[in-house]
């Protein structure tokens, strides 16, 4: 961030101490502030690094806007953002120096990889010439690419295979490219399966993939729509599953309710942890995610499936709101989209009075707006995890643990 004559201005691939020379990208005299592209470093930060991704440089495509910082700053820098929300909107001591830890974990292999890699999804979209591309930041404009840094081997081998770089496609189509960890590449083009340079119309053609999450010597199997929502980074679900667990304690015979529950990542291995004495609610609000949940849930009777949003099924005296035998919990683990969960679910999850709260946050702000509003209700925060989920971008995942 920099001013000029007092207006604030926000510097892409800049980087704090820098002095550079900076092109404005979006603003005017009567804009509250400006955005800007840093064209020309004059003085440099000791954090500084060629780009790992030069076509997500200034003027470039979105999604690589650290990739001129050293992986050790990155990471530095996502501390600093998660520490600063907490202290400024929950208005706690976090830090070094604090009651609660703050750092930013990298994830196994990515300090080996030099943060690359690690993308087992990516997706795109052909130009007016028809050349696969990602979208130049902020706008609808498309930048023809020749790779894609960020992606797996795997993901790079299927796009080679299928030439998604050198085909020339029809202009607007979108291209998914997804290699899951227990099953064969797919690729999909405007959501239809593709194999061997045009659509798969064999009946038996595959729209889902097969994830495989290993926890404490334990091998889970997750069968997710192939266009539907999973962890992008290769080793994140393991990652997260692990921390949850961890932040959720001895679970055995526990009640358990998991919020925004998607295909089942936590309440899986939620099930096995609570045992056939324990309970495991799941409440998703996507049809197709529930859809993909109960595929990976069967078989383990102690997991109900709830369908709705996930405000409403808190919410007493509605057609979709849990059961009295539901609403008796002692652990409530929470992924909400990059919105956060909003005063109204933080409400209904305090009427159910769980004895902790494992909440797993994509935005540090959301974060922090809700351990404000569950410490309204008596919960504090005994730790947070930061954790590196997406190497050279700014977001940063976090694990909160929370107790009353």
């Amino acid at each position: 961030m920099a001013r000029s004559d007092g207006r604030v201005v926000f510097v892409r691939h800049a980087l704090p101490g820098e002095r550079v020379v900076a092109r404005v990208t979006d603003g005017g005299e009567g804009a509250k502030f400006w955005r800007a592209d840093a064209v020309e470093i004059l003085d440099a930060s000791a954090d500084r690094v060629p780009s790992a991704w030069p076509a997500a440089g200034p003027g470039g495509v979105g999604g690589g806007e650290l990739a001129h910082v050293a992986l050790a700053a990155q990471r530095r820098w996502k501390r600093d953002v998660l520490v600063e929300q907490l202290r400024r909107l929950a208005h706690l001591d976090v830090g070094p120096e604090g009651q609660v830890q703050g750092d930013v974990e990298a994830l196994p292999g990515d300090d080996d990889r030099g943060g690359l890699a690690y993308r087992t999804r990516i997706d795109l979209v052909a130009d007016d010439a028809g050349r696969a591309g990602m979208y130049r930041y902020r706008t609808h404009d498309v930048v023809p690419l020749d790779a894609m840094p960020l992606a797996t081997a795997e993901v790079a081998e299927l796009a080679d295979r299928e030439k998604v770089w050198t085909r020339r496609w029809r202009p607007g189509t979108r291209l998914e490219l997804v290699a899951p960890s227990g099953s064969a590449p797919l690729l999909l083009v405007d959501g239809e399966p593709w194999r061997g340079g045009s659509v798969d119309r064999r009946s038996n053609a595959r729209r889902s993939v097969v994830e495989l999450v290993a926890v404490d010597g334990f091998e889970h199997s997750f069968r997710v729509s192939a266009d539907g929502f999973w962890q992008v980074h290769r080793a994140a679900p393991a990652t997260l599953v692990r921390a949850v667990l961890a932040g959720a304690g001895a679970l055995d015979g526990a009640r358990v309710l998991d919020l925004y529950s998607g295909a089942g990542l936590f309440t899986v291995p939620l099930a096995h942890a609570v045992g056939t004495s324990g309970s495991v609610v799941a409440v998703e609000g996507d049809a197709r995610a529930v859809k993909d949940a109960r595929r990976n849930v069967h078989g383990l009777e102690q997991v109900v499936l709830r369908h709705g949003p996930v405000d409403r099924v808190l919410s007493a005296g509605r057609e979709e709101s849990l059961t009295a035998a539901e609403r008796g919990v002692d652990v409530v683990v929470l992924d909400p989209p990059r919105t956060g969960a909003g005063r109204a679910v933080v409400d209904g999850i305090a009427a159910l009075a769980p004895q902790r709260v494992v909440y797993v946050a994509c935005d540090p702000a959301a974060l922090a707006r809700d351990v404000a509003y569950l410490a309204g209700h008596g919960y504090g925060l005994r730790g947070v995890r930061g954790l590196d989920l997406f190497p050279h971008t700014h977001h940063v995942e976090a694990v909160a643990v929370l107790e009353r």
